[in-house]
């Protein structure tokens, strides 16, 4: 019987690792993006008394997947 999994290889571990690497440089190389703007933007700031929880757009999806 043949062992349908196959042995990863260097060649391929290295493709993965070059392609990982020039997407990295790609990134740092785009002028004028920053992540701490991108964070800042994202992230709205807690409420003093508690109640953090919001009804999102994402939040109103996942609750549509889980009807019956």
């Amino acid at each position: 019987m043949q062992d349908s999994h196959s042995k990863p290889s260097r060649r391929g571990f290295f493709f993965g690792a070059a392609a990982t690497g020039a997407a990295a440089a790609a990134i740092v190389a785009m002028p004028g993006a920053t992540l701490t703007e991108a964070v800042q933007a994202e992230f709205k700031p807690a409420p003093a008394n508690g109640g953090g929880y919001s009804l999102s757009d994402h939040v109103k999806r996942y609750y549509k997947t889980t009807r019956l």
